[in-house]
C-alpha cells in the first residue's frame, strides 16, 4: 500500500479478532509445548483465519495484517512461558492450588492469586522489553537486504493471495473440527477420566527383561549378580495433536526425536531393570504384580534417565547456539549498529516508517526495569541482587532480541531456538545469583524468573520483527503494529495463566502427586531443562554424576554428526508413546511425499500439497489442544475429578487402530486431493 493510503487498520474489529486468535492459538501452542516440547509458528494459520474472518466484513488487507500481528503474538508469549513457567512447579515454588505440596526450603508456598499476578507480570514484562527492542532495531533490520524473512513473505503473499483465503480457512475449521472430536472421543488410559472413552489413546505393554528369578551376570570367576525384570513399553499415542507435529517437521526430525525415545525405553530402562530390578522391586510390594513393576520402571525413568536427558538437552542447545555462533556475532554488531542509526535517524515523516517514539521506547524500557528489579526483589529479598538482575535481564534482553531478530531474518521464526537462548539466559542468570550470595529458594526462583523474562522476550522479538517484515511489504503501519502487539501481551499475559493452571490441576487430580507438570501427560522437557540448571548452580542440588553422562552423550552425537542433538534428547525426555506418534506423523508426510513424486506432480501441485498439509496439521493441533483444555476445565470443576466416560472396556485399546487409520487416511488424503490441475498458477508457500 502506498504511504499515502488511508485504507483502515487499527480498527475495533481487527483487534477483537486478532485478542481471540491470540489467546486461542496461544493456548494451543502452550499444550503442544507442554506435551510435545515443540511449538509450531501461528503466522499461517492467523493469517488464513484472520483473511476469512475479516472478508466477511469486507476489511481491507491492511486490516488483515494488523489481526495476524496481534493473533501470531500470543503463540510466541505461550512459547516462552511454556519453557520456562513450569520449572516454578517443578521445584515445588509454585503448587497452582494443589494441597499437600512443601517448598524444598519448608516455608510456605505463596497463595494462588500471588502465583497469577507473578506469573502474568514475568509474561508481560518480557512481552514488553522484546516489542521495545525490536521498535529499536525495526527500521534498519527490515530493509536490511542481506535478510530474506523467508516467512514474512510468505505471509505477505498469502495476503496478496486473498482470494483463497476463505477456502483454506474452511481446510483449517475442518481439521479442527477432526482434531476436536477425536480428542473428545478418547481417554488417555483405562485408568483416566479424561474423555468420553471409546478408545484410549496410550496403550501400554510389558515384556520380561531376562528370566526372574533365574537370571544373573557373572562378573569375574564365580561371582554372579542376580539379574532379570519386566519393562514397560507403549504403542504410538493416538492423538490427532502428535501426528501433526510429526507431519510438520517431517520424518528425518520426527525419526531423530523417536531415536531418543528408543535409547530411554529401549535401551537405558531396561538395562537398568536387568541390572537393579531385583533388588528394588521388593521395597515396591514384590515380583508378582506387574503394577509395582510399572511403578519401578517409571521411577527409573524419571530419576535416572531424565537426568542424563537434561545433560543431552544441556550439550545440545550449547551445540545449537555454536552452529549459528556467525550468525549470533553479527546479530549482536548488527543491534549494537541499528541502535546507533536509530538514536542518530531524524523522525520519520512517511506513514510506512513511522514507530513508537524513541522517547517513549526509551521511558518504557526504564520503566520496566523499575518493574523488574521490584519482582526480583520480591523473590531475592536483596536490593543488591535485583538491581544486578534487572540489569542482566536488560542488557541480555536486548542481546538476544537483537540475535532473535537476525535469526528470524534468516530462517524464520518457526527455526528461531528459543529453548537455546533460553539456557543461556539461565546460566547467566544462575551465576549472577551466585555472584551476588543469593543461595537456596530465593537465587533459584531469581534465576528462573530471569530466565522466564528473557525466553519471553526472546520469542517476542523474532515474531514481532517477523511481522513488522510483512507489514513493511504490505504497507502496514509500524507504530499501529507495536501498540496492536502490546495489547496483546498485555491481554495473553492475563488469559494465558489459566491454560497452565488448569492443565496442572486438572492431571493432578486425575494422577496423583505423580501427575502435572514433569509427569507422563505434560513433560514439560524444556522447562525441566531450566529448573535442573537453576537448582544445580545457585541451589546445589543435581544428580551431576548422571547429568556429565548425557553430556558426554551428546557429545558423542556431535562427533558422529547427529543433525540436532538438542531434539535426540528431547526425545529421551519425552514419553515414549510421544515421539512414536511424532515419529508416525512424519512416516506420513514422508508417504504424502513419494505419493506426490509417483503422480508426476509439479511445482505448484506440490506447493498446494504442502500448504494443505501444513493446515490439515495446524488444525488437527488446535483442535486437540482446545477440546484438551476444555476437558481438563471440566475435570477441575466437577468434584470427582472425572470426566464423564463410556465404559466399553477391554475394546477401547483396540479401537486406537481405527483412530489411527483415521488420522492417517485423512493426513494423506486432504494433502493429495488440494494438489489441483497442473496448469493453475502456484500458491504462496507456507513456510512453517
Amino acid at each position: 500500500m502506498s504511504p499515502d493510503s488511508t485504507m483502515s487498520e487499527f480498527t475495533m474489529r481487527a483487534l477483537l479478532l486478532g485478542l481471540v486468535m491470540c489467546v486461542v492459538l496461544g493456548a494451543a501452542n502452550a499444550y503442544l509445548g507442554l506435551r510435545a516440547g515443540m511449538t509450531i509458528a501461528a503466522t499461517y494459520p492467523a493469517a488464513v483465519i484472520g483473511m476469512a474472518v475479516l472478508r466477511l466484513f469486507k476489511g481491507s488487507v491492511l486490516e488483515e495484517n494488523f489481526a495476524r500481528t496481534v493473533g501470531s503474538i500470543g503463540e510466541s508469549v505461550a512459547a516462552g512461558a511454556a519453557f520456562t513457567i513450569p520449572a516454578f512447579v517443578i521445584l515445588h515454588y509454585f503448587d497452582f492450588g494443589v494441597a499437600g505440596v512443601v517448598r524444598p526450603d519448608g516455608v510456605p508456598v505463596m497463595p494462588l492469586w500471588q502465583q497469577y499476578i507473578l506469573s502474568s507480570a514475568l509474561m508481560i514484562l518480557g512481552g514488553i522489553l522484546g516489542i521495545f527492542m525490536v521498535t529499536i532495531l525495526r527500521r534498519v533490520m527490515v530493509e536490511d537486504p542481506t535478510l530474506p524473512f523467508p516467512e514474512s513473505v510468505a505471509a505477505s503473499e498469502i495476503h496478496k493471495a486473498g482470494q483463497r483465503g476463505s477456502e483454506a480457512a474452511m481446510q483449517l475449521f475442518r481439521a479442527m473440527g477432526v482434531g476436536a472430536l477425536i480428542r473428545l472421543l478418547g481417554r488417555t488410559d483405562l485408568e483416566t477420566f479424561d474423555g468420553l472413552g471409546f478408545f484410549t489413546s496410550v496403550n501400554r505393554f510389558q515384556l520380561e527383561v531376562g528370566r526372574l528369578r533365574e537370571g544373573f551376570v557373572r562378573l569375574a570367576g564365580e561371582r554372579t549378580v542376580a539379574a532379570g525384570g519386566v519393562s514397560t513399553f507403549t504403542w504410538p499415542a493416538a492423538t490427532p495433536a502428535y501426528l501433526g507435529v510429526g507431519y510438520i517437521i517431517g520424518p528425518e526430525l520426527g525419526a531423530l526425536n523417536f531415536a531418543g525415545g528408543l535409547m530411554a525405553w529401549g535401551l537405558f530402562v531396561p538395562l537398568l531393570v536387568y541390572f537393579i530390578g531385583p533388588s528394588l522391586i521388593g521395597a515396591y510390594g514384590g515380583p508378582d504384580d506387574p503394577a509395582n513393576w510399572a511403578a519401578l520402571t517409571g521411577h527409573i525413568y524419571r530419576s535416572i534417565v531424565r537426568p542424563i536427558a537434561v545433560g543431552g538437552m544441556l550439550v545440545g542447545a550449547m551445540y545449537t547456539l555454536w552452529k549459528m555462533r556467525k550468525n549470533l556475532v553479527l546479530g549482536v554488531k548488527r543491534g549494537i549498529a541499528d541502535v546507533r542509526k536509530a538514536a542518530g535517524s531524524s523522525a520519520p515523516t512517511l506513514r510506512t516508517e513511522q514507530d513508537l517514539s524513541f522517547r517513549t521506547v526509551g521511558v518504557g524500557i526504564a520503566l520496566l526495569l523499575l518493574l523488574m528489579v521490584a519482582l526480583y526483589y520480591y523473590f531475592t529479598g536483596a536490593i543488591h541482587a535485583a538491581v544486578l538482575a534487572g540489569v542482566v535481564i536488560l542488557v541480555t534482553g536486548f542481546f538476544f532480541a537483537a540475535v532473535s531478530g537476525n535469526l528470524v531474518g534468516i530462517i524464520g521464526s518457526s527455526n528461531n531456538p528459543i529453548s537455546g537462548l533460553t539456557l543461556a539466559t539461565t546460566i547467566i542468570a544462575a551465576l549472577t545469583m551466585v555472584l551476588a550470595g543469593m543461595a537456596g529458594a530465593p537465587g533459584v526462583m531469581a534465576a528462573l524468573g530471569v530466565a522466564a523474562v528473557g525466553c519471553v522476550s526472546a520469542a517476542v522479538a523474532g515474531e514481532m520483527l517477523q511481522d513488522l517484515k510483512v507489514g513493511h511489504i504490505l504497507g502496514g503501519t509500524p507504530w499501529k503494529m507495536q501498540v496492536g502487539d502490546i495489547i496483546g501481551v498485555v491481554f495473553a499475559g492475563l488469559i494465558l495463566f489459566w491454560p497452565f493452571y488448569i492443565m496442572h490441576t486438572s492431571d493432578v487430580a486425575q494422577l496423583g502427586p505423580g501427575g502435572g507438570f514433569g509427569g507422563p501427560n505434560y513433560a514439560a522437557p524444556q522447562a525441566g531443562l531450566m529448573a535442573a540448571l537453576s537448582q544445580g548452580i545457585v541451589g546445589g542440588e543435581m544428580a551431576w554424576p548422571l547429568v556429565i553422562v548425557g553430556i558426554a552423550m551428546g557429545i558423542a552425537m556431535i562427533l558422529i554428526k547427529v543433525r540436532s542433538p538438542m531434539l535426540f534428547a528431547v526425545g529421551m525426555y519425552l514419553p515414549l508413546e510421544t515421539t512414536f506418534a511424532i515419529f508416525v506423523g512424519g512416516v506420513l508426510k514422508w508417504a504424502v511425499t513419494r505419493r506426490a513424486a509417483a503422480r508426476a506432480f509439479n511445482a505448484a501441485q506440490n506447493a498446494r500439497v504442502e500448504n494443505a498439509g501444513v493446515l490439515a496439521a495446524s488444525g488437527l493441533i488446535a483442535g486437540e489442544a482446545l477440546v484438551g483444555l476444555l476437558i481438563a476445565a471440566v475435570i477441575g470443576w466437577r468434584s470427582d475429578h472425572r470426566f464423564p466416560v463410556f465404559d466399553i472396556g477391554g475394546l477401547a485399546p483396540w479401537m486406537a487402530l481405527v483412530v489411527f487409520a483415521v488420522l492417517a487416511w485423512y493426513l494423506i488424503s486432504v494433502p493429495l486431493r488440494k494438489a489441483g490441475d497442473p496448469d493453475e498458477p502456484p500458491p504462496p508457500m507456507a513456510v512453517m
